[in-house]
C-alpha cells in the first residue's frame, strides 16, 4: 500500500513535521495495533513490528503523547528491515480521547487521525439518550465528524419514535437506522467509506461493532457473541484497537466495547452537543445564571413551556460538573509533575557540583 492508501494527507501539519525527518533518513508509518508497549506499523514496505526508543520513552511523561492506533510516526528500520524503532510521533489532526479507566487522572487516546466517528448504539436495552449525549460530547471534541449508527433496527418496533426523540437531542449529526445482521440500511455507509479516509467504530459491548466490521471486511474476521437477553449487555469480542484496510479503500479502526466512558476534555464538545441549552442560556437575565430558581431564567422558562426536557438540562449540568472536577484533577497532576521535574533538576545539579 502507498501512503495515500494508508490515509496520508499531504496538506496536514504532519506532512510539514515529517519533511526534515525524511531528510535524516526516517521512514513514515501508521500505527495499526498497540499491545503493552509493542506496536504493529503499516508502511509502504509492509507491516512491521516496532517499539519506541528509550529516549522517546524517557522524554514522554504524558500517556497522550505515546503512539496510539491511527497515529503517524517516524521510524528507523532494523533487523533486515523487518523491525523498527519509533523515534517521533507526528501531529494529529483528530483524536478521540477518554479518561483512562481506574483512579489515576490520565487520558487515553482511543483512535487518532480519524475522519469519521461511527458512534454505534443498539436499538435494544443499550439505547440510552444520556449515554448518546456523552458520546457526542467526546466525538465533537475529537475533531472528527460524528455519525450516529442505530444498530439492530430489525429488532426495533418503535424506530420512528426513537428517531423523533433524537431529533430533539442531536444537532448537525447524521443518524442512520441499520442492522448489521440483516444488512438493512448499510448502503448508507458508502458515503463515509471513501478511499484513504479513516473511520472509527465506537460503542458499548454488544452493540454489533464486530458484526459490522465483518460486513465491511467482507469476511468473518472478527469473532461475534450474542448479548444477554435480560439487559442487552455483551462481552468484549474485540480485545484491542486495530486499524484495518477495507476493500472499499477506506481504513477502519475497530475498538473494544466501552463499559466506562469518562470525559477528558470537553470544552467545545459540550457547547456543540447542547447547543439548544447554550442558546437558551444566552437569553437568561443573569450572565452567571445556574438555571435553577433565578428570576428571568430562559432555560427554566423553556422547561415550564414544555420546549426543553428537564432531563436534558440535568445531563448538561452533570457533564459540566464532571468536567470541572476533572480539570481540577488535571491541574493538581500538572502541579505535581512540575514539582517532580524541578526536584530531578535540583538533584542533578547537586550531583554535578559534588563531582567537581
Amino acid at each position: 500500500m502507498n501512503l495515500e492508501q494508508l490515509g496520508w494527507c499531504n496538506d496536514t501539519s504532519a506532512a510539514a513535521a515529517f519533511l526534515p525527518l525524511a531528510v535524516e533518513g526516517f521512514i513514515l508509518g501508521r500505527i495499526s495495533l498497540e499491545h503493552r508497549g509493542a506496536y504493529r506499523v503499516l508502511t509502504e514496505r509492509g507491516e512491521l513490528s516496532a517499539r519506541v526508543t528509550g529516549q522517546f520513552r524517557h522524554q514522554t511523561s504524558d500517556g497522550l503523547d505515546f503512539p496510539a492506533v491511527g497515529d503517524w510516526v517516524a521510524l528507523q528500520l532494523h533487523n533486515q528491515d523487518t523491525e523498527a524503532t519509533i523515534h517521533h510521533l507526528l501531529p494529529r489532526r483528530s483524536q478521540f480521547v477518554r479518561k483512562a479507566a481506574g483512579h489515576q487522572t490520565e487520558g487515553q487516546v482511543v483512535a487518532a487521525n480519524v475522519d469519521t466517528l461511527l458512534l454505534m448504539v443498539g436499538l435494544d436495552g443499550d439505547f440510552n439518550p444520556r449515554r448518546i449525549e456523552r458520546y457526542l460530547v467526546m466525538a465533537w471534541e475529537s475533531g472528527a465528524r460524528p455519525v450516529l449508527m442505530l444498530n439492530k433496527a430489525d429488532l426495533c418496533t418503535d424506530l420512528d419514535a426513537k428517531l423523533t426523540l433524537l431529533e430533539t437531542l442531536i444537532f448537525g449529526v447524521p443518524v442512520h437506522g441499520i442492522s448489521a445482521v440483516s444488512g438493512q440500511g448499510l448502503e448508507v455507509l458508502g458515503t463515509y467509506l471513501q478511499p484513504g479516509k479513516t473511520i472509527a467504530l465506537i460503542g458499548s459491548s454488544g452493540v454489533g461493532k464486530s458484526t459490522l466490521t465483518n460486513y465491511l471486511l467482507g469476511s468473518q474476521r472478527q469473532a461475534t457473541q450474542t448479548v444477554r437477553a435480560d439487559d442487552s449487555k455483551g462481552r468484549h469480542t474485540t480485545t484491542h484497537r486495530h486499524l484495518l484496510p477495507l476493500p472499499s479503500g477506506a481504513l477502519l479502526i475497530d475498538t473494544p466495547g466501552m463499559r466506562e466512558l469518562q470525559l477528558w476534555s470537553t470544552t467545545e464538545g459540550v457547547d456543540n452537543t447542547f447547543s439548544d441549552v447554550e442558546d437558551l442560556a444566552s437569553h437568561c437575565k443573569f450572565r452567571d445564571c445556574h438555571h435553577q430558581t433565578e428570576p428571568g431564567c430562559a432555560v427554566q422558562a423553556a422547561i415550564s413551556a414544555g420546549d426543553l426536557d428537564p432531563r436534558r438540562l440535568q445531563s448538561y449540568q452533570k457533564l459540566q460538573k464532571e468536567q470541572q472536577w476533572l480539570e481540577q484533577r488535571q491541574d493538581q497532576r500538572a502541579s505535581l509533575n512540575t514539582k517532580r521535574r524541578w526536584k530531578q533538576i535540583s538533584k542533578s545539579i547537586r550531583q554535578h557540583y559534588k563531582k567537581q
